[in-house]
């Protein structure tokens, strides 16, 4: 259930209280926590959004030609061309595939969901996560970790400061946490300001910087020279860019964070929540803008960086180290105009970590909650931005806030989801009927694949980080799921007429079910229940009796909308029949709504499970059956703790 805030001036723990503010009682207590309906996001301009995004992934820019420069020396220009060839032709058809797949922006991990059942959607859906976590984690991080180079590296600031960038990281992020801790509203106003003023300035360094390239043209053929010098012809330059482009692979970053936001995106005044035609088309409009703008950015900036800038400068503790183009800028514009470029450098970097936490906020109570594998608070913001905010310190200790170093799992995370977001694609084409769609996605894909894994290799440091998130998030899911076995999972539960119609009638008298595992449901079924409930409780008559049969669905599931149907077999026996994913949380549900429904506490009836209670509890957790009897009453009695209004349980 969601936490229920306490008066402050009632309960000493003012702490709690104030970390658990953001959330609210839901409507019907007894009902699932997530019964209320989420308040309607506020639209916006395609290209508005798509600065939200780009703080994100335009804000790579402030340490990408460094990496590629120090990752793929002078072939990084020809390995950047094609890295953007795979952007335009690789994730950007991708990701246009996935908004149309999930307009409501779940992403690419609910397509993935829906294709495996059970516990191993589950378990698949949980990894993905620790990836996506990591690529939001390490986002945060490395980002504040370039900021704080932009700070160190400024000759306006005094020299003590040098030397103390994990200090500078941790404050950023402390201060990202204050915001958020504080309540962070909406902010696409700020991201098209912070993207605006950004792209502007990297367009004046990269003018200026290609000036002074023709100015001297020497640069360009002595860059030339050293190519034909390392590799000595055009194709062995060709077949090493193949090869190193995996490690320029941060310029992919964004993509699956454009998808996210695109429920923020306004569309047509005739979309509906089922046809968000529109929408669908102005994202595809957000991410061909976005990809086309960091497409010319990227070439542009590796280039002018290549050819202007010492290699040594690369290196790490160097002047152009996580911060190439502000070198240009201070090298050519001078130090007033390179102080507000890093300004905006550090401004943007700053707001792509809030960018991330944004995207965990919704990302981690988007899945985990659904799947009863996340603590009750984590319904709360506060608590979970404390979480993460310490995550990200322990990151930013580990890495010493060095830049380069946490590249390795910056792109592992991003790789993974868009390898994992074109399998999808590729899955949905095929089944479309759309073959030739489905093998040009699946080329996509195996590119991808050789992406990530050539990263892997290179750098493992990244699967590492990837494979701790992953170990936790699953540790607390199990956890969590354990925790809250005993809790509603219902959302909603709906009586049709005749279902409605038998309770009224019973509610008379006396309302009395009877949980029946249905097997032949002949009539010679029913009479020999009837007559066992009758004598195992000393019942005088089978008048008021309702059968209740509960079929289940995926036990991996956690919550659910419980719909009950009536209908009379073998013109005597009244049967209510429904499914669930879980028998005892849905009959608790039930009879606590009839409760409702009638003011009269209904009695439910069972027969004892044959066997040992230690199997039969773990098939209560895995499979949602086992000893109905016991679990039922256990989940009435969390959710409702008066027991003058308690519905009454029954074994025999």
């Amino acid at each position: 259930m969601t936490v229920p805030v306490a008066d402050p001036e009632v309960t000493p723990g003012r702490l709690k209280t104030w970390l658990f503010a953001d959330t609210t009682t839901a409507p019907d207590e007894h009902l699932g926590p997530y019964a209320a309906e989420q308040e309607t996001e506020r639209r916006h301009p395609w290209w508005k959004v798509m600065c939200l995004t780009g703080v994100d992934y335009f804000s790579t820019l402030g340490y990408q030609p460094g990496i590629a420069a120090l990752a793929a020396g002078a072939v990084a220009p020809i390995a950047t061309v094609v890295l953007v060839l795979l952007t335009l032709f690789g994730a950007l058809p991708v990701y246009r595939r996935v908004a149309e797949e999930s307009p409501h922006g779940q992403g690419s991990i609910s397509m993935l969901e829906r294709l495996l059942p059970f516990w191993r959607g589950k378990l698949f859906v949980l990894v993905l996560l620790g990836f996506a976590a990591t690529d939001f984690m390490i986002t945060m991080t490395l980002s504040a970790a370039d900021a704080s180079a932009h700070v160190t590296e400024n000759p306006h600031v005094p020299d003590f400061v040098n030397g103390h960038e994990v200090a500078i990281t941790l404050g950023l992020l402390a201060l990202l946490g204050v915001v958020f801790l504080r309540g962070f509203k909406e902010a696409i106003g700020v991201a098209v300001v912070l993207v605006v003023i950004y792209l502007a300035l990297n367009f004046v360094v990269i003018g200026v910087s290609f000036v002074h390239v023709f100015e001297h043209p020497h640069v360009v053929g002595d860059w030339m020279n050293l190519l034909q010098t390392d590799h000595g012809s055009a194709l062995a330059v060709i077949g090493v860019a193949l090869l190193v482009f995996p490690k320029l692979a941060l310029g992919l970053s964004g993509f699956e964070t454009g998808v996210a936001v695109m429920s923020h995106v306004e569309g047509d005044p005739t979309d509906t929540e089922e046809q968000p035609t529109g929408r669908i088309r102005n994202t595809k409009k957000l991410l061909l803008a976005a990809a086309a703008i960091m497409s010319a950015y990227l070439i542009a900036s590796s280039l002018v960086t290549t050819w202007l800038i010492p290699p040594a400068a690369f290196e790490d503790g160097g002047a152009a180290s996580g911060r190439a183009l502000a070198y240009l800028a201070h090298e050519y514009l001078g130090d007033a105009f390179g102080t507000v470029y890093d300004v905006s450098t550090i401004a943007i970097l700053w707001f792509a970590g809030a960018s991330a936490m944004a995207g965990l906020l919704n990302l981690v109570p988007r899945y985990l909650p659904r799947y009863g594998m996340a603590p009750e608070w984590s319904a709360a913001v506060r608590p979970l931005v404390l979480v993460l905010i310490t995550i990200a310190f322990v990151i930013t200790w580990i890495f010493e806030a060095d830049v380069n170093a946490q590249g390795g799992a910056y792109a592992t995370g991003v790789l993974v989801l868009i390898t994992s977001a074109a399998v999808a694609v590729t899955l949905a084409a095929r089944r479309a009927g759309q073959r030739k769609l489905a093998v040009a996605f699946a080329v996509i894909a195996l590119i991808f694949v050789y992406t990530t894994i050539d990263n892997v290799l290179e750098r493992p440091d990244g699967l590492k980080i990837g494979a701790l998130f992953i170990a936790a998030i699953i540790a607390v899911s199990i956890a969590s799921r354990l925790l809250r076995a005993f809790e509603l999972r219902t959302t909603e539960v709906r009586l049709d007429p005749t279902a409605e119609l038998f309770v009224r009638d019973c509610a008379r008298r006396t309302i009395r079910f009877v949980a029946n595992e249905p097997d032949d449901r002949d009539r010679e079924e029913y009479r020999r229940k009837v007559e066992q409930i009758l004598d195992d409780n000393d019942l005088p008559d089978s008048q008021d009796v309702v059968f209740v049969e509960v079929t289940l669905t995926d036990p991996s599931d956690f919550e659910s909308v419980i719909e009950v149907r009536g209908e009379v077999m073998h013109g005597k026996y009244r049967v209510l029949t429904l499914e669930s994913p879980t028998v005892p949380n849905a009959l608790a549900a039930m009879l606590l709504h009839v409760r409702d429904l009638t003011g009269v506490r209904p009695h439910v009836y069972f027969e004892w499970t044959e066997g040992s209670p230690i199997p039969n509890l773990l098939r209560f957790l895995l499979f949602g059956v086992g000893e109905v009897a016991p679990v039922t009453r256990e989940v009435l009695r969390r959710a409702e703790p008066d027991r003058r209004r308690r519905p009454h349980v029954h074994a025999g």
